[in-house]
């Protein structure tokens, strides 16, 4: 008897690895929008929990932007439905109108979801092509090793099983298992900075250096992540040992000084910062001479007190 098509059967040892890593009995969700990549994903999750003692569930978030949405959340249901899975359809509100405001939202809904449901792990169908365009995109920013490490496989309760396959992989289970796959018009709208990498400059690298951007890119995300995850073990160290002490944090390495500023910002409520926030931060300790308080995005700033970085809101 002849075994699954070679596409159905990557996706299924993909999910099956992530599998292994929670407990039996778990309940495991996954996020499905309806494209290729969470539809593949949902069904090597509906073969693959039963089979491992595991228990399946579907999410699908129907963020309101737009006419249709909740007749593609009631679609991505049936199909799950169709292969043994109920759903959760989780409604929510966007403030704003862009691609960062839905996505806060949509995490926010699927924390809560995880939450409610006693979730071990909400699965995201994230692929190698997502992972080459996010390195891309920082980049394109001129950002650093953790950023240019790319989507993470794990986070808390979330996991990418299928972040080492390419997006062909899962078209292909789709159309194997004949599933009809939905395509959001918004991936194809020019005006988003990861719709042009995606349809422009990715494909013109793979003409200007030949195939195999997308996997160099991933390979480079995982070997940045790596380092990243030592250098920010070593900052959590070295954040202990120093505090906010100037005189100290000039006394550390570059890369591991802003890691430690970054971290502080951070516990502080300080996000969103920029290399120029950094380096502005930085030349309190390593470029004194009395200047004044630094600001930093959400009306946070910093300032140099009696040898001593201090946080404050303006």
């Amino acid at each position: 008897m002849a075994g699954p098509d070679p596409a159905v059967a990557d996706v299924r040892r993909a999910v099956r690895r992530v599998l292994a890593e929670t407990p039996d009995g778990a309940l495991v969700l996954a996020a499905v929008s309806g494209g290729a990549d969470s539809l593949a994903l949902l069904a090597a999750l509906a073969w693959e929990a039963p089979r491992n003692a595991r228990r399946a569930r579907c999410v699908t978030v129907d963020h309101g932007l737009r006419p249709g949405s909740a007749e593609q959340a009631r679609r991505v249901a049936a199909v799950a439905a169709g292969l043994g899975i109920e759903t959760d359809v989780l409604n929510v509100t966007v403030a704003g109108a862009d691609e960062d405001a839905a996505r806060r939202a949509r995490y926010a809904a699927l924390d809560e979801a995880a939450a409610r449901l006693g979730a071990a792990a909400v699965l995201l169908g994230h692929t190698r092509d997502d992972q080459a365009e996010q390195v891309l995109l920082g980049l394109a920013r001129g950002s650093g090793a953790r950023s240019l490490g790319g989507i993470p496989p794990r986070r808390g309760v979330y996991a990418r099983p299928l972040l080492d396959l390419p997006r062909a992989t899962t078209e292909r289970a789709c159309r194997a298992l004949g599933l009809d796959p939905w395509s959001d018009p918004a991936n194809d709208d020019l005006r988003h900075a990861r719709n042009r990498v995606r349809h422009v400059a990715l494909p013109a690298l793979e003409d200007a250096l030949g195939p195999g951007i997308a996997g160099a890119l991933a390979r480079t995300a995982r070997l940045l992540r790596a380092d990243a995850d030592l250098l920010d073990e070593l900052a959590a160290k070295a954040y202990a040992e120093t505090g906010l002490d100037a005189r100290r944090l000039a006394a550390l390495p570059p890369a591991l000084r802003t890691r430690v500023l970054l971290a502080a910002a951070r516990e502080a409520g300080a996000t969103d910062l920029n290399a120029g926030h950094v380096a502005a931060v930085e030349a309190l300790v390593t470029a004194w001479h009395g200047q004044g308080p630094v600001a930093l995005p959400g009306g946070f700033a910093v300032a140099r007190r009696c040898d001593t970085l201090a946080f404050s809101r303006q």
